[in-house]
């Protein structure tokens, strides 16, 4: 069954199709990534998601229920989590105290936040910079601190908006190891555009291009398919 569904999802800005009537279907407990050209739409399509701005027209699906007109507020709360390509950490407070604003959505005590905060840093290999303030970490920790505000929901989708941006090459290796492991209780959907985490990472490849879906298919099919490769993995 699929946990997450558009519909003829459209967005135009002023004349610019950046969003063209795009049905797409994310099974639940899949791995998905997307990719595409910059400027292929992809940021757009997941705002449209996650409720940051509304469409032109379609709708957005989750879970059966059309939450096309829900703000992003209300989405999280159905259990979307996600994080975007600008960091959007609170510089002044504490690494923990970040992650502990995000677990009071689902966690009603403070021994249950402390947990969700404790488990959280420590998968994203950040357990030691709790009392850090989240300012002056790199801008890679930033986004894996990102990541760690995500999980601390216990989300049912995690979107992933271009996650290894800043990484180091062994922090990717983690990554990865990570994303492994959260398939086995998280939908996840990745934007990105490090190959290597997509193929190593993705159950299946939805291609974007010119704000269409252009391909779709595991991992081997997108790499050797010809489309694909002149629109955007053979200039990557």
């Amino acid at each position: 069954m699929s946990l997450l569904q558009t519909r003829a999802l459209t967005r135009h800005f002023s004349g610019l199709k950046a969003v063209e009537t795009v049905d797409f279907d994310l099974p639940e407990g899949e791995v998905r990534a997307l990719i595409g050209p910059n400027g292929a739409g992809k940021t757009t399509f997941v705002s449209l998601l996650c409720g940051r701005i509304p469409p032109t027209s379609g709708q957005v699906i989750f879970d059966g229920r059309d939450i096309s007109a829900l703000p992003a507020h209300r989405r999280i709360n159905l259990g979307m989590a996600y994080t975007f390509q600008i960091t959007s950490v609170f510089a002044n407070l504490p690494v923990a105290e970040n992650v502990a604003l995000a677990a009071r959505r689902r966690e009603a005590t403070s021994a249950g936040v402390a947990r969700a905060v404790a488990d959280a840093l420590e998968r994203v290999g950040l357990g030691d910079r709790g009392d850090q303030n989240a300012g002056d970490l790199s801008y890679g920790h930033q986004r894996l601190l990102e990541i760690a505000m995500g999980l601390a929901q216990a989300p049912r989708l995690l979107i992933l908006d271009e996650p290894t941006q800043g990484l180091a090459d062994a922090e990717i290796a983690a990554f990865k190891a990570l994303v492994r492991e959260l398939a086995s209780s998280t939908t996840i959907l990745l934007i990105e555009h490090n190959m290597s985490v997509v193929m190593e990472t993705a159950d299946r490849v939805s291609v974007l291009n010119f704000g269409q879906i252009l391909a779709e298919g595991t991992p081997a099919e997108i790499r050797a398919n010809p489309a694909v490769q002149a629109a955007y993995l053979g200039t990557a």
